[in-house]
């Protein structure tokens, strides 16, 4: 049924989540951070964080289970002139990726997961980001009366390979929080 309303999403709208900005937090990672490497989006959507990252000499890897959505990001890379990578895949099954990544993205994904696709999501993003690699997630809290995911909750899940490295809570009408984790 998810899949259903995001299909529906991008057929026949703009979704409201589709704001073609980079959010500043990662232009700050990215411009302020360290050299390029390999990146990763889960959750791409139309592409605009991985055309930026692109943009920016990342060698940049986007997927999602919308395949409107993936189509567009390609045709949106090509019109950018940029090298980037999209997959229409399931964040939960990340076998035809193959490690390292030194960075990884999520806005707004991992907090529509249920408890056991969660674990292997982060299953999956364990195997691929490399040690002293970044991972930054964007998940609505609970509270927002949608999906969401507590604070707690991201940090438990997240705890046996990763170091937390800074939550900031989201000042936005939704709660929210961006994570920053280092992978063990």
């Amino acid at each position: 049924m998810r899949k259903l309303i995001f299909d529906f999403a991008y057929w026949f709208t703009r979704p409201r989540w589709d704001t073609r900005i980079t959010p500043p937090e990662v232009v700050a990672f990215v411009e302020g951070h360290r050299p390029p490497g390999r990146a990763l989006d889960l959750g791409c959507g139309t592409g605009t964080n991985v055309i930026y990252l692109a943009q920016h000499g990342w060698q940049a890897v986007g997927v999602d289970f919308v395949g409107k959505a993936i189509a567009t990001a390609r045709r949106r890379a090509r019109a950018a002139g940029v090298a980037a990578q999209f997959i229409q895949g399931d964040v939960t099954r990340l076998d035809s990726l193959q490690p390292p990544f030194d960075y990884t993205l999520d806005i707004g994904c991992f907090h529509g997961l249920g408890p056991e696709q969660r674990l292997a999501y982060t299953a999956g993003l364990s195997r691929l980001l490399r040690s002293g690699g970044s991972y930054m997630l964007f998940a609505r809290k609970p509270e927002a009366g949608y999906d969401g995911i507590t604070i707690e909750e991201t940090l438990a899940v997240f705890g046996g390979s990763f170091i937390s490295q800074k939550v900031e809570h989201g000042t936005g009408r939704m709660p929210a929080a961006w994570y920053w984790f280092e992978r063990k």
